[in-house]
Formats: structure tokens, C-alpha cells, sequence
């Protein structure tokens, strides 16, 4: 079943005030800041769509707080594609699907970006397979939108500050429903 715009709405105005697994912010905030970040980068509406929706598998997938205090890895990056799949394009799904694995390559490539990661970042780094090895990295820098996935990586890790202000909700599903759109015409 495909996830309509007004679904995406309903997920958000019902589970978007729960807290960001241990961080300052909640669900819809971690969204909000992530799109704002991804548009202050100049990124196109697809990859500011994949930024807004990269964590909307949590929502799908309820785990309670914190899940990786309890050693659970709810594979959100997977989850909501089968959802999505239908109405997006991959210029939305791959870098959704890829973040977690950015994360892991980001860790081996960048000397600094561990020491960045937020005690959350560090728990499901490791329930999600660890820092990748040499031969990980080359083959993840090869897919389509690994690059984007990175981009949106650093946009996640910096998407959980108290009280940013951002557009709302209905700014970044407007932008949803543009890429929904152009996806139909395709």
C-alpha cells in the first residue's frame, strides 16, 4: 500500500511529538530541521523530500524510545520503502535507503565525523554493521546517490538542535507533493 500525501501528514501529526531516540527534539522537529538544512544547501525538491522523509520508517515502525538502549535496530531506512516506492522516485528512496549506510561510511572516511556522532549515532552505528572497511566504502561510493546520501547524512547528524526555527510541516509536504507529482508525469 502506497503512502498518500495526507498519510504522510497523519504520521506526522500523530506520532511527529515523540521524542528523537535520546536527542533535544522530536520526530517532526528531526523532519523539519533536516529539510531546512537540505534547503539551505541548495538542494533540488527531490533530495529536500528524502531529507524531510529519511526517518519517516520510524514512525511506521514504533520502538518505543530510544530502541538502541535496548539493543534493537528497527531498520527504519528500509522500512518506509515499500510505502514510498510507489509515489517517489529513487532520487528520494536511495538516499533514504543509503543514510544509515553513509553514516558508516562517513566514519571511515572522515577522520572527525566519529567524534561528531551523538551517543545515539554510536549505539545503532554498531547495531547497523560498524564503520565500513576499505572495500565497503569503495563499493557504497559507487551506487547511484551515494553522494546525496552523504549530503543528507550530515544533515541528519546536524538536525537535532532545541528550538531551531523552520518552515512547518505543510512547507515540506507541498515540496512531497510537487516530487509525487513530477513522479506521475514521468
Amino acid at each position: 500500500m502506497a503512502l498518500s500525501l495526507n498519510d504522510i501528514r497523519s504520521l506526522f501529526e500523530q506520532y511527529g511529538n515523540l521524542a528523537y531516540s535520546g536527542e533535544p527534539v522530536t520526530q517532526l522537529e528531526h523532519a523539519l530541521q533536516s529539510g531546512a538544512l537540505a534547503e539551505e544547501a541548495d538542494a533540488d525538491d527531490d533530495l529536500v523530500a528524502a531529507a524531510f522523509l529519511h526517518d519517516v520508517g520510524h514512525l511506521l515502525n514504533l520502538q518505543g524510545d530510544t530502541p538502541t538502549q535496548r539493543g534493537i535496530d528497527d531498520l527504519h531506512q528500509y522500512f518506509a520503502l515499500p510505502f514510498l516506492r510507489p509515489v517517489l522516485p529513487d532520487a528520494v528512496l536511495e538516499p533514504i535507503r543509503l543514510h544509515v549506510d553513509a553514516k558508516r561510511c562517513l566514519c571511515a572516511i572522515d577522520d572527525g565525523y566519529f567524534g561528531l556522532l551523538s551517543p545515539d549515532s554510536v549505539r545503532s552505528l554498531e547495531l547497523q554493521g560498524g564503520v565500513f572497511s576499505k572495500e565497503e566504502v569503495a563499493a557504497f561510493l559507487q551506487k547511484p546517490h551515494a553522494e546525496d546520501a552523504l549530503r543528507l547524512r550530515q544533515w541528519d547528524d546536524r538536525a537535532k538542535e532545541e528550538n531551531r526555527a523552520t518552515p512547518g510541516l505543510e512547507h515540506y509536504l507541498e515540496i512531497v507533493e510537487r516530487v509525487m507529482r513530477n513522479r506521475a508525469v514521468d
